[in-house]
């Protein structure tokens, strides 16, 4: 009895007090979101790129540097900007004293990103190297860090280099383990900026980076011209800017952002532009449409700037409530008069595209009316199946849980880390069952290969309950906002049924869901094919090249175990692959994509293509003598594309 209450003692030695170093580096998650190794767009690796950057577009836009450099070798990050300059008696405070920044006062900084001088300081804190260097009149100033740690100061001395500053900075990898950098998430961040900036031009890596017209630009890059249903409608205002147009997929495609920073879980921005939209549209065709026909296939981004906005957290992905400013109208009031002047100007000079958008609405009411009576029936079966859904084994955080109260930090962090397997069979799911981590990790298992639902209409997502269940699973019958998990991860066997239920399921998301796509959410687990072991050591091999290096390493005949199902991982040994050394593959769609033609090429009726396509692109690796192996690569292409002719004619 005395030892337990030994234990729950609280008293002055239970209080403990970080530094800002100890307590970055022990609770990341509050300054950088998840740290994942960079296979997601939002991992740590690029918050902190975003959080160097962000310091020159705050120059940039207060007027000074009209260009930033960027470069990355390997695992080193570069930024230079030529903006005024850190001055020079502060260039150690900047970057590693909490609360020490411009930023507080608006007169030095308006309409900010960066408001309370963490942001450099996380990345210095996180990283193993990291370097400032300040250009100011013709002096400047050096300092050196390790893991936040000053190392060294140099004195201040005379420079021919133009006014601006030099970050270089590594990060660590003992805390973003097995971390790569992806090329098309870090361009993806940095056209946001040139269309939030027009007139900025970034290097990157030799390439150069600059948008003309600013929103209108990312809207052209992120759809395609035959498949949106009318112009791009482009508006402009003092501190908000727009761009709107429709297309055929489901779903709402929105991007916004407050003051530079690319919002990703949207806030009181967003949700003002879908309400003020619905009401102006209603407005100006004098009927009452339902909001979902407005607004089904939109695609739209918005860009608004604030005085002394109040996001969610550092990582700034989500806007709090605020008005627009002090004492102002609240967003949604501010966002209903733009588009009321705006938008009904806009519709009023243009009528071809008025009526474009009135039979886009029109089309969206007539599919919702089709769909009105199986979805009723099918969301009655979800609701009942739902209280006892076996095919779902949920998790405790969701990511559209509300952060608020004393958890808050911890709240976000878990809800950047929630991931939903969707796996095959029962054997699957019962491993990474056991071996998840069951606060962020959940399982959906489906029950053999979906659905072909290529050039099918929405209706089949009510009808085929494993569908419909999925959808109310992740939540996003009506869009992203509610959203339950950051993470949606493949996972299937790797053989040729696990491809095909593979595709199948990418088919289901690029047909009726492909926001959720392009917003970076869907994954494939890569898991072990190989464990090459000896009494001593384990190795796990994810390709025939890795198992020959393990095979070379152990020597002396190791045993080897091919995996050829993720049922045969046992649980003790599925709990390292999903764990902090997980390898996900982003499911990327480049903006140049044509989400339907890639469709109808892979999942179509046009075989014959298809089949050149196979024939064409076939390897066979075989370790035999040349006429041999010629004669089975000949015999196995005629094997294909035999299959091929049946699997049609079928």
């Amino acid at each position: 009895m005395a030892e337990k209450i030994q234990q729950g003692d609280y008293n002055e030695d239970s209080i403990r007090s970080l530094d800002w170093r100890e307590h970055i580096r022990l609770r990341p998650g509050m300054y950088i979101g998840k740290l994942g190794d960079g296979s997601s767009p939002d991992d740590g690796i690029y918050v902190m790129i975003k959080e160097v950057i962000d310091n020159c577009i705050d120059e940039h836009t207060m007027g000074y540097g009209k260009n930033v450099e960027l470069t990355i070798a390997e695992k080193s990050v570069t930024v230079r900007d030529f903006g005024r300059g850190i001055p020079l008696g502060k260039v150690v405070d900047v970057v590693s004293k909490i609360n020490t920044g411009a930023k507080y006062d608006s007169k030095a900084f308006q309409k900010s990103v960066g408001l309370n001088g963490v942001g450099t300081k996380a990345v210095n804190a996180l990283s193993t190297y990291f370097k400032v260097t300040a250009f100011r009149d013709g002096r400047q100033k050096t300092a050196e860090f390790q893991n936040g740690v000053l190392l060294k100061e140099s004195k201040e001395k005379d420079t021919t280099e133009p006014n601006g500053t030099l970050v270089t900075f590594t990060p660590d990898e003992t805390i973003f383990k097995n971390y790569h950098f992806i090329n098309d998430y870090i361009e993806n961040q940095l056209w946001n900026y040139c269309y939030l900036n027009a007139g900025l031009v970034i290097n990157y890596n030799g390439k150069k980076y600059v948008s003309k017209n600013g929103l209108l630009d990312l809207l052209q890059r992120r759809t395609n011209a035959d498949e949106i249903r009318y112009p791009i409608m482009h508006l402009k205002g003092e501190d908000v800017e727009i761009a709107i147009t429709h297309n055929n997929d489901y779903g709402e495609d929105l991007y916004s952002f407050v003051n530079g920073q690319y919002t990703t879980q949207g806030g009181t921005h967003q949700q003002a532009f879908r309400e003020a939209f619905v009401k102006v549209v209603r407005d100006f065709y004098k009927k009452d449409y339902e909001a979902a026909d407005i607004r089904g296939s939109i695609c739209a981004a918005i860009s608004i700037r604030v005085q002394e906005p109040v996001f969610e957290s550092q990582t700034k992905t989500k806007l709090g409530s605020l008005t627009v400013y002090d004492g102002g109208p609240t967003m949604r009031n501010f966002m209903v008069d733009f588009l009321n002047k705006e938008l009904d100007n806009y519709l009023h000079k243009n009528p071809q595209t008025a009526d474009a958008l009135r039979k886009r609405i029109e089309q969206s009411e007539r599919e919702r009316k089709e769909l009105a009576g199986i979805k009723k029936l099918a969301n009655e079966r979800a609701k009942k199946a739902n209280l006892h859904n076996k095919k779902l084994r949920d998790c405790k955080f969701h990511y559209n849980d509300e952060a608020e109260g004393r958890n808050k930090e911890e709240i976000i962090e878990k809800r950047n880390q929630t991931t939903v397997f969707i796996t095959e069979g029962d054997s699957a799911s019962g491993s990474i069952t056991k071996s998840r981590r069951v606060d962020t990790q959940a399982v959906f298992s489906l029950r053999g290969k979906p659905l072909n639902c290529y050039g099918l209409t929405k209706k089949v997502v009510y009808e085929n309950e494993e569908f419909n269940l999925l959808q109310h699973a992740l939540n996003i019958e009506d869009g992203l906002e509610g959203l339950r998990y950051n993470n949606i991860v493949l996972a299937t066997d790797a053989d040729v049924d696990g491809m095909h239920i593979r595709l199948l399921m990418l088919t289901f998301f690029l047909q009726f869901f492909p926001d959720l796509v392009k917003n970076g959410h869907l994954h494939i687990l890569e898991t072990p094919l190989f464990r090459v072991r000896n009494k001593k050591q384990t190795i796990y091999c994810y390709n025939e090249t890795e198992k020959q290096e393990a095979i070379k390493k152990l020597g002396e005949k190791p045993e080897i175990t091919r995996f050829k199902g993720l049922g045969e991982i046992s649980p003790e040994e599925f709990a390292r692959f999903i764990g902090d050394d997980i390898k996900l593959q982003p499911v990327m769609l480049l903006p140049e994509t044509h989400i339907q033609q890639l469709l109808e090429y892979y999942m179509g009726k046009n075989t014959m293509q298809r089949q050149e396509f196979i024939i064409d692109n076939l390897k066979i690796e075989l370790d035999l003598t040349e006429d041999v192996e010629h004669d089975i690569e000949e015999a196995k292409v005629e094997a294909v594309a035999e299959h091929i002719s049946e699997e049609v004619a079928a």
